[in-house]
């Protein structure tokens, strides 16, 4: 089952605690406590944000796409939906969406699979995971809690339309998102969110023009 779910928020950005602009193309990392909501907005329409959380506490517990897909038995991420990790606890709950679907499958890119997807030039482009690497070895809270690049697990693509095909194909097409559309979580526990805003320039996911996108978080 993989309806649709359109949920509107109450929460006015005037009173986020944090309501910050993350550029196209960058990483962006925030604790999230247990009881906040957090916002993602895609500010100018089909941008991909390839997104982690990992415990805030225990770096070991972070979000799993495994366990998260079959504990609910749908694919696509929405209104309702929880976030499990490998340690089958509930990291997050999608209390709000307006886009009505993201993306669990379709992972990160990276200079490997922008050659095999592309072409061997594609190599030196700027990718999701040199923005998880780069977060890792240098924000502070990655620091603190002794992350290495062993600790990246398959990430939720936000707004991003991935099809499975009848054949169980991946097919990357153009997103289903617009201006303005937000995805809002309810924290279940302490969670330290880690954000690629997706650089892709080869495939429409970010209608081949990556963009910035906003950032909220509310008590």
């Amino acid at each position: 089952m993989n309806m649709q779910t359109l949920t509107e928020s109450r929460l006015d950005p005037a009173s986020a605690v944090v309501n910050e602009i993350c550029a196209a193309g960058e990483p962006w990392v925030k604790k999230v406590n247990k009881g906040q909501t957090f916002r993602i907005v895609d500010a100018e329409g089909n941008q991909a944000v390839d997104t982690l959380f990992f415990n805030a506490n225990h770096a070991l517990e972070r979000y799993s796409a495994t366990d998260t897909i079959c504990r609910q038995n749908r694919l696509y991420l929405t209104s309702g939906s929880k976030l499990y990790s490998n340690f089958g606890n509930v990291m997050l709950t999608i209390v709000a969406d307006t886009c009505g679907r993201h993306d669990t499958l379709g992972g990160a890119c990276a200079a490997e699979s922008n050659t095999v997807r592309y072409a061997l030039e594609k190599y030196p482009m700027h990718s999701c995971r040199d923005n998880f690497l780069h977060a890792l070895a240098h924000d502070p809270l990655c620091e603190q809690l002794g992350m290495g690049k062993r600790d990246l697990p398959s990430n939720i693509n936000f707004f991003m339309n991935v099809p499975v095909t009848e054949q169980g194909e991946l097919e990357f097409v153009d997103g289903i998102s617009a201006p303005g559309k937000y995805v809002e979580m309810r924290a279940e526990m302490d969670v330290m969110v880690l954000i690629s805003n997706c650089p892709q320039l080869n495939n429409p996911c970010n209608a081949y023009n990556p963009t910035p996108i906003r950032l909220l978080i509310w008590y």
